[in-house]
Protein backbone atom coordinates (compact mmCIF):
# COMPACT_ATOMS: atom_id res chain seq x y z
CA UNK A 1 0.00 0.00 0.00
CA UNK A 2 1.47 3.56 -0.81
CA UNK A 3 2.11 6.00 1.75
CA UNK A 4 -0.40 8.74 2.24
CA UNK A 5 1.42 11.72 0.95
CA UNK A 6 2.23 9.43 -2.23
CA UNK A 7 -1.80 8.90 -2.93
CA UNK A 8 -2.72 12.59 -1.90
CA UNK A 9 0.21 14.45 -4.26
CA UNK A 10 -0.54 11.95 -7.58
CA UNK A 11 -4.28 11.22 -7.32
CA UNK A 12 -5.97 12.62 -10.21
CA UNK A 13 -9.31 12.87 -12.62
CA UNK A 14 -9.45 9.33 -14.81
CA UNK A 15 -12.34 9.99 -17.77
CA UNK A 16 -11.72 6.95 -19.65
CA UNK A 17 -11.85 3.29 -18.51
CA UNK A 18 -11.21 -0.48 -19.48
CA UNK A 19 -14.11 -2.49 -18.89
CA UNK A 20 -12.55 -5.21 -16.66
CA UNK A 21 -15.13 -5.44 -13.56
CA UNK A 22 -13.59 -4.62 -10.04
CA UNK A 23 -15.08 -7.20 -7.71
CA UNK A 24 -17.43 -6.38 -4.20
CA UNK A 25 -15.03 -6.67 -1.48
CA UNK A 26 -12.58 -3.72 -3.51
CA UNK A 27 -15.68 -1.51 -3.71
CA UNK A 28 -16.57 -2.34 -0.20
CA UNK A 29 -13.02 -1.74 1.15
CA UNK A 30 -13.37 1.83 -0.68
CA UNK A 31 -17.14 3.18 0.42
CA UNK A 32 -15.42 1.91 3.83
CA UNK A 33 -12.89 4.36 3.62
CA UNK A 34 -15.62 6.79 2.43
CA UNK A 35 -17.17 6.43 5.48
CA UNK A 36 -14.88 7.12 7.60
CA UNK A 37 -14.54 10.88 6.68
CA UNK A 38 -15.70 13.78 9.15
CA UNK A 39 -19.44 14.58 9.32
CA UNK A 40 -21.45 17.46 10.70
CA UNK A 41 -21.95 16.42 14.10
CA UNK A 42 -21.44 13.03 12.72
CA UNK A 43 -24.52 12.86 11.23
CA UNK A 44 -23.00 10.70 8.03
CA UNK A 45 -25.94 11.47 5.93
CA UNK A 46 -24.09 10.42 3.01
CA UNK A 47 -25.84 7.51 0.98
CA UNK A 48 -24.09 5.67 -2.04
CA UNK A 49 -25.68 3.64 -4.70
CA UNK A 50 -23.18 1.35 -6.51
CA UNK A 51 -24.78 1.30 -10.27
CA UNK A 52 -23.25 -1.87 -12.27
CA UNK A 53 -26.43 -2.58 -14.07
CA UNK A 54 -25.36 -1.49 -17.76
CA UNK A 55 -28.57 -0.14 -18.89
CA UNK A 56 -28.26 2.27 -15.60
CA UNK A 57 -24.82 3.40 -16.01
CA UNK A 58 -25.83 4.21 -20.23
CA UNK A 59 -29.08 6.32 -19.11
CA UNK A 60 -26.57 8.36 -16.26
CA UNK A 61 -24.13 8.41 -19.34
CA UNK A 62 -26.97 9.52 -21.37
CA UNK A 63 -28.24 12.34 -18.89
CA UNK A 64 -24.30 13.54 -18.29
CA UNK A 65 -23.70 14.14 -22.49
CA UNK A 66 -27.19 15.76 -22.49
CA UNK A 67 -26.66 17.98 -19.87
CA UNK A 68 -23.24 18.86 -21.19
CA UNK A 69 -23.81 19.37 -24.59
CA UNK A 70 -26.72 21.77 -23.76
CA UNK A 71 -25.22 24.37 -22.10
CA UNK A 72 -22.44 23.09 -19.33
CA UNK A 73 -19.84 22.50 -22.43
CA UNK A 74 -19.89 26.25 -24.24
CA UNK A 75 -19.48 27.35 -20.59
CA UNK A 76 -16.64 25.22 -20.04
CA UNK A 77 -15.14 26.45 -23.13
CA UNK A 78 -14.66 29.77 -21.84
CA UNK A 79 -12.73 28.23 -18.89
CA UNK A 80 -10.10 25.23 -19.65
CA UNK A 81 -7.69 25.04 -22.12
CA UNK A 82 -8.29 23.16 -25.50
CA UNK A 83 -6.80 20.18 -24.34
CA UNK A 84 -8.47 20.55 -20.89
CA UNK A 85 -12.05 20.30 -22.91
CA UNK A 86 -11.28 17.57 -25.07
CA UNK A 87 -10.68 15.71 -21.97
CA UNK A 88 -13.31 16.53 -20.59
CA UNK A 89 -15.61 16.34 -23.42
CA UNK A 90 -14.42 12.42 -24.09
CA UNK A 91 -15.38 11.87 -20.30
CA UNK A 92 -18.61 14.00 -20.32
CA UNK A 93 -19.91 12.31 -23.89
CA UNK A 94 -19.24 8.42 -22.51
CA UNK A 95 -15.75 8.01 -20.68
CA UNK A 96 -16.82 8.68 -17.50
CA UNK A 97 -20.02 6.01 -18.29
CA UNK A 98 -18.05 3.23 -19.58
CA UNK A 99 -16.58 2.70 -16.20
CA UNK A 100 -17.93 -0.81 -14.85
CA UNK A 101 -18.92 0.88 -11.16
CA UNK A 102 -20.47 4.69 -10.67
CA UNK A 103 -21.29 5.58 -7.32
CA UNK A 104 -23.89 7.84 -6.74
CA UNK A 105 -23.14 9.43 -3.36
CA UNK A 106 -26.36 10.94 -1.80
CA UNK A 107 -27.15 12.74 0.94
CA UNK A 108 -29.75 11.68 3.55
CA UNK A 109 -31.83 14.97 3.96
CA UNK A 110 -33.02 13.52 7.23
CA UNK A 111 -29.97 13.45 8.65
CA UNK A 112 -28.21 16.70 8.52
CA UNK A 113 -29.15 20.26 8.11
CA UNK A 114 -28.79 21.71 4.19
CA UNK A 115 -25.96 24.18 5.43
CA UNK A 116 -23.95 21.19 6.69
CA UNK A 117 -25.01 18.44 3.72
CA UNK A 118 -22.20 19.43 1.07
CA UNK A 119 -19.31 20.15 4.31
CA UNK A 120 -21.00 16.41 5.00
CA UNK A 121 -20.88 14.66 1.97
CA UNK A 122 -17.24 15.93 0.04
CA UNK A 123 -15.03 14.67 2.80
CA UNK A 124 -16.43 11.34 1.98
CA UNK A 125 -16.22 11.62 -1.53
CA UNK A 126 -12.73 13.26 -1.29
CA UNK A 127 -11.79 9.83 1.07
CA UNK A 128 -13.17 7.07 -1.88
CA UNK A 129 -10.95 8.89 -4.53
CA UNK A 130 -8.22 9.18 -2.60
CA UNK A 131 -8.77 5.29 -1.23
CA UNK A 132 -9.87 4.63 -5.21
CA UNK A 133 -6.26 5.82 -6.25
CA UNK A 134 -4.30 4.01 -3.49
CA UNK A 135 -5.55 0.84 -4.94
CA UNK A 136 -4.59 1.60 -8.27
CA UNK A 137 -8.39 2.38 -9.77
CA UNK A 138 -8.88 5.48 -11.40
CA UNK A 139 -12.14 7.69 -10.42
CA UNK A 140 -13.32 11.33 -11.08
CA UNK A 141 -15.78 13.40 -9.27
CA UNK A 142 -18.47 14.61 -11.61
CA UNK A 143 -21.62 16.63 -10.63
CA UNK A 144 -22.70 16.94 -14.24
CA UNK A 145 -25.91 14.40 -14.11
CA UNK A 146 -26.98 15.86 -10.54
CA UNK A 147 -27.92 19.12 -12.93
CA UNK A 148 -31.08 17.36 -14.25
CA UNK A 149 -34.03 18.25 -11.87
CA UNK A 150 -35.46 14.86 -10.73
CA UNK A 151 -33.90 12.47 -13.42
CA UNK A 152 -30.81 10.80 -12.01
CA UNK A 153 -33.29 10.20 -8.89
CA UNK A 154 -35.80 8.11 -11.07
CA UNK A 155 -33.36 6.22 -12.65
CA UNK A 156 -32.39 5.13 -9.29
CA UNK A 157 -35.58 5.08 -7.53
CA UNK A 158 -34.51 7.06 -5.07
CA UNK A 159 -36.92 7.80 -1.96
CA UNK A 160 -37.61 12.25 -1.93
CA UNK A 161 -35.38 12.36 1.08
CA UNK A 162 -32.16 11.34 -0.58
CA UNK A 163 -30.87 13.60 -3.28
CA UNK A 164 -27.81 12.87 -5.67
CA UNK A 165 -24.75 15.23 -5.18
CA UNK A 166 -22.24 13.68 -7.00
CA UNK A 167 -21.42 10.21 -9.59
CA UNK A 168 -18.35 8.71 -9.37
CA UNK A 169 -16.87 6.41 -11.66
CA UNK A 170 -14.61 3.23 -10.79
CA UNK A 171 -12.75 1.40 -13.18
CA UNK A 172 -9.01 0.48 -14.51
CA UNK A 173 -7.41 3.18 -16.25
CA UNK A 174 -7.95 3.02 -19.81
CA UNK A 175 -4.28 4.81 -20.34
CA UNK A 176 -1.23 5.93 -17.25
CA UNK A 177 -1.79 9.61 -16.19
CA UNK A 178 0.83 12.28 -15.85
CA UNK A 179 1.35 13.67 -12.34
CA UNK A 180 -1.28 16.25 -11.85
CA UNK A 181 -0.71 19.89 -12.68
CA UNK A 182 -0.85 22.05 -9.00
CA UNK A 183 0.02 25.19 -8.15
CA UNK A 184 2.59 25.52 -5.49
CA UNK A 185 1.61 26.66 -2.20
CA UNK A 186 3.34 29.97 -2.51
CA UNK A 187 0.53 30.85 -4.64
CA UNK A 188 -2.21 29.50 -2.58
CA UNK A 189 -1.32 30.16 0.99
CA UNK A 190 -1.08 33.53 3.09
CA UNK A 191 0.46 33.60 6.62
CA UNK A 192 -1.79 35.47 9.29
CA UNK A 193 -3.54 37.78 6.93
CA UNK A 194 -4.05 37.72 3.02
CA UNK A 195 -0.75 38.78 0.78
CA UNK A 196 1.69 37.64 3.17
CA UNK A 197 3.60 35.08 1.92
CA UNK A 198 3.34 31.67 3.63
CA UNK A 199 6.38 30.35 4.50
Amino acid sequence: MPDFFEVALTQRAARSFRPDDIDDATVARILTAATHAPSAENSQPFVFVVVRDASLREAIGALTARIWEGGAKALEAERLSPAFLRDVDRGAMGGVASAPVLIVVCGDTRLTYAGAMDASIFPAVQNLLLAAHALGLGSTLTTLPTLGGNELTGILGLPPEVVPVAVVPLGHLAKPLGPPRRHPISAKAHLDRYGTPFP
